[in-house]
């Protein structure tokens, strides 16, 4: 499997132009009525230039915030690093912001140097160099869409990042349903375990090292940690019941999971250090799908002690529930924002599924799509965009995400059939 840690050094690189002053352009990400900016990222010179920019390219426009023009279209050809664009040629195709760069290779190692113009204010804004090995120049690209959506935005990017998922295969009645892993983009997809049992909601720890996800065997079922590095697995131990829907807390030291004995649900909270588990709810109902605040402070879940399947959050403790969704339909998946600004979910009403978003009171619930069938959300790690799980009548599932606004909708690249993703943080 490919590794996760890589020896990535970036360098500012300020010395080929003049110091930037503030953008005059700026993407404001809140507005509702937002038009992509135009964008232009020719092929960077060098060996995989063209690939790099190619990436770069294709995370921006994947963004919904950029609209990165058509190589056909540019004027200015064989862009240098070292000199100025010809920026009036880049003006009378509407660009407004530019990336060039370039790539070179000594004594094995991977060097690409890029720089982000503001073309109508005739100014550099962004010059970095980032080194790798040659293998790894995906992830060069992912770091510098990064770097460039930062800067544009004000925001963290989250193209460095992975999404571990279900991958499933084969007719309904016999689905083979495996963990799988892959870049955000949909690239580089490995497989790791081998389709003999099922596997269920897969998670992240905020080390990006180490997932959590449910196994299901004849026997029984299991949680299990695997670790992305060294490939070890190992189990949480056994319990009495089914167990089910873990997830890490935000420190990664602990792991919050259902438990279901004689038709009835509860969350558990475990110490990785110590192997102790805590019960945190005694409800004659069914409580799951645990998600920690990001601070670690508060737990949403879902539960039906009101009558349907609805949202609550507690204290990490268990303490204080209380009810945060009060409309028609099923709220089930919740799951917190890295940023703590919303807490989304998957909401069933009549024939349709939606995901939504709303506030950790309640407030401003909105829902973001609508479908046969969508479920499972999971937040890239800026809390800007949703991916989840999407199925059409008689189909597979099939991974899509959403922005927040609900406005830039779209499947992911992955070809195949995937369901329950969950994205990494942004790799280190």
């Amino acid at each position: 499997m490919r590794p996760l840690i890589l020896a990535l050094a970036c360098v500012f690189a300020f010395c080929l132009a003049a110091p930037a002053a503030r953008a005059e352009i700026e993407v404001n990400v809140n507005r509702g009525d937002l038009q992509p900016l135009p964008i232009a990222v020719p092929a960077f010179g060098g060996q995989q230039g063209a690939d790099i920019a190619q990436v770069i390219s294709a995370n921006l426009q994947r963004s919904g915030l950029f609209r990165p023009l058509d190589p056909a279209g540019y004027l200015e050809r064989d862009i240098n690093i070292a000199v100025q664009p010809r920026f009036n040629d880049w003006k009378q195709i509407s660009a407004q912001a530019l990336v060039n760069g370039q790539v070179t290779v000594e004594g094995g190692r991977l060097r690409v140097d890029f720089r982000l113009w503001d073309v109508y204010a005739e100014q550099q804004l962004l010059g970095l160099q980032f080194t790798s090995s040659p293998e790894n120049w995906r992830r060069v690209a992912h770091k510098i869409s990064d770097a460039v959506y930062e800067r544009l935005t004000g925001e963290k990017g989250y193209f460095d990042t992975r999404v571990v998922f279900v991958a499933e295969s084969g007719p309904r009645a016999k689905r083979i349903k495996r963990l799988a892993i892959m870049d955000q983009d949909g690239a580089n997809p490995s497989y790791l375990t081998d389709g003999s049992y099922i596997v269920m909601t897969p998670r992240f720890s905020s080390n990006t090292q180490e997932i959590t996800y449910m196994s299901l065997r004849p026997e029984g079922s299991a949680i299990y940690l695997f670790n992305l590095e060294t490939g070890r697995r190992e189990s949480l131990g056994s319990f009495q019941g089914m167990v089910f829907a873990p997830r890490f807390s935000p420190d990664g030291g602990r792991v919050a999971f259902s438990v279901e004995r004689g038709g009835n649900s509860d969350i558990f909270v475990m110490s990785l250090a110590s192997r102790a588990s805590t019960r945190l709810t005694s409800d004659p109902s069914i409580d799951t799908s645990p998600s920690f605040s990001p601070d670690g402070a508060r737990i949403a879940f879902n539960s039906d002690r009101s009558g349907s399947p609805q949202i609550y959050v507690m204290g990490a403790d268990g303490s204080n529930p209380r009810r945060i969704s009060f409309g028609q339909g099923r709220y089930t998946t919740p799951v917190w924002s890295p940023t703590g600004e919303f807490i989304a979910f998957t909401k069933q009403t009549g024939g349709q599924f939606h995901i939504g978003v709303m506030r950790p009171d309640g407030s401003d619930e909105r829902l973001l799509t609508s479908s046969y069938l969508d479920e499972g959300p999971t937040w890239a790690p800026n809390g800007r965009v949703l991916m989840f799980s999407r199925e059409t009548p008689g189909g597979a599932p099939r991974l899509w995400s959403v922005d927040v606004t609900g406005r830039v909708l779209q499947p992911m690249p992955y070809p195949g059939s995937g369901s329950d993703p969950a994205w990494s943080p942004l790799l280190n």
